[in-house]
């Protein structure tokens, strides 16, 4: 369908621009292939090496345990927080000194890695089993997990799970962390 125009409606459209300027046109950079990226040497046991210089007296240890790495979504440690991502594996520290509750740690987290765990569970205690009956092994946890590049976020359980005597851990999806460091 052609619509007609009428020459009056076109003579007061003339009048009406004709004091109007061409705009420049502006066109996009051809492109241009670039450079692949380098990729960044990884070394061998990059989960164990610290993210950052930290002090062990830096870091305070609450009742509750509140730990969160930039860049995580906040739906997702609030899903943590609530218990709805369900624990793939769970360590339990009752008992053992603080070198055995190390070594233990670490062994479990190689283990979460190696299974592709997401979400794990710790249960540190609350301290009563102590001799000043503080929790020597949650002020450990607070400090060893913040120290780790593949933990991403932490907080105490629900009561359901242990309450503040235990953690959920948020885990680095180890399918990004291998695609990450292929194409970085």
């Amino acid at each position: 369908m052609k619509v007609h125009i009428q020459d009056s409606d076109y003579e007061l459209f003339r009048s009406a621009v004709q004091d109007a300027e061409p705009l420049r046109q502006e066109t996009a950079e051809p492109y241009r292939p670039r450079p692949a990226p380098i990729p960044r040497p990884r070394e061998a046991d990059d989960e164990a090496e610290p993210t950052e210089t930290l002090s062990e007296a830096e870091v305070e240890t609450h009742d509750y345990l509140l730990f969160v790495r930039p860049g995580v979504q906040k739906r997702v440690f609030q899903a943590l927080q609530r218990g709805q991502i369900e624990p793939g594996l769970e360590l339990d520290l009752h008992g053992l000194r603080v070198e055995q509750a190390r070594l233990a740690l670490r062994e479990f987290l190689a283990e979460c890695h190696h299974r592709r765990i997401r979400c794990a569970r710790i249960i540190h205690g609350k301290g009563f089993g102590s001799e000043h009956r503080q929790p020597v092994l949650k002020c450990k946890i607070n400090y060893w997990l913040r120290l780790r590049a593949d933990v991403l976020a932490f907080c105490s359980a629900t009561r359901r799970d242990g309450g503040t005597g235990a953690a959920y851990v948020l885990l680095r999806n180890p399918a990004k962390n291998a695609s990450r460091t292929q194409g970085a």
